[in-house]
């Protein structure tokens, strides 16, 4: 008897490795970072659409460099395996935005987002010469994730901010599970969010600042998880003199806060600045962010992805950047 039992025992434990080891045969993998190669691309912001891709919208570093002025024109890619990615080519420049200075350039990191049919894709740019004092937010719209986006004729009114915009940037949208959309945007030091009207071109209330948020710089992203909403940034690290921003994040039971700070996920890239989003794929959670190791020139980016894990208490573990 008990030697039937070790055999029933051990033929368990067989089947329970089989089991594992298929989870982990299932289990993507990734080709080598930087993802993107034909073009320098930074500020990547992932999002996963209802045709089963996962899509990634980036600036774009105009080469040759002379600095962030330049950046004037995004691109879209996207993927359904991880590993093999389409360009759908520029879906927008500084050319197309009524309102925007004339000299063009300055347009930094984007967002996007799906309501009712509707993409929209929010992007920040000077509407004046004097451009850290001018930023404002744009929106294109498209019936599609990738293509045909159209400038709208005005920027978002900066509800509770009108006349305070100097170095706001980076807008983030997140539509919660019950279809509100919420908008944040920062930079400076500040991050400050607000429920969106259905339409998604206006705020419905007053920008409020986002409580509990350690050493904030800009980069401000928000995703989802087990009921928990996550608010992920750069921060103003340097190392010998240089910028060398990390990726940090807190968490909170509601999409404006207050948010507690619970630490690094990412810690400094090859380049001065860092910027990043998180989504999860077909069960399985990245990190986004940017890199120099193409050019080694921190003008000229390059986007990467990397897995990422969260610990069974929510936390989100360190990423491991992979070449």
């Amino acid at each position: 008897m008990k030697k039937k039992y070790l055999i029933t025992l051990l033929a368990l434990s067989l089947a329970t490795a089989g089991c594992d080891n298929s989870k982990r045969a299932k289990t993507v993998t990734l080709g080598p970072n930087p993802f993107i190669t034909q073009l320098y691309t930074a500020d990547p912001s992932a999002h996963v659409w209802a045709d089963g891709r996962l899509y990634v919208y980036a600036s774009h570093d105009v080469d040759p460099p002379r600095g962030c002025d330049l950046m004037d024109r995004y691109h879209v890619f996207s993927t359904d395996d991880m590993v093999n990615w389409t360009d759908h080519g520029e879906i927008l420049d500084s050319s197309q935005v009524p309102w925007g200075r004339k000299d063009g350039g300055f347009m930094w990191a984007p967002d996007c987002a799906y309501k009712d049919g509707t993409y929209y894709f929010y992007f920040p740019h000077p509407s004046g010469d004097d451009w850290n004092n001018t930023w404002r937010v744009g929106v294109a719209t498209s019936k599609y994730p990738a293509k045909d986006f159209t400038v709208q004729d005005q920027y978002i009114e900066m509800v509770g901010m009108e006349n305070d915009c100097f170095a706001m940037i980076d807008p983030c949208v997140f539509v919660d599970d019950d279809g509100q959309a919420y908008f944040y945007y920062g930079g400076g030091g500040r991050c400050v969010g607000a429920k969106m009207k259905d339409n998604m071109l206006e705020l419905a209330e007053p920008l409020r600042p986002m409580e509990g948020l350690e050493d904030f710089h800009e980069a401000a992203w928000i995703h989802k998880k087990d009921g928990v909403y996550y608010l992920s940034y750069a921060d103003n690290h340097s190392e010998n003199g240089k910028g060398a921003n990390r990726l940090n994040y807190a968490t909170s039971a509601s999409p404006l806060g207050p948010w507690t700070y619970r630490g690094i996920y990412l810690e400094p890239t090859d380049c001065d600045t860092s910027h990043g989003s998180i989504a999860e794929y077909k069960g399985e959670w990245y990190a986004f962010y940017h890199n120099c190791s193409i050019s080694g020139q921190g003008n000229l980016r390059s986007i990467c992805v990397d897995k990422l894990y969260y610990n069974p208490d929510g936390t989100i573990q360190v990423v491991e950047q992979t070449h």
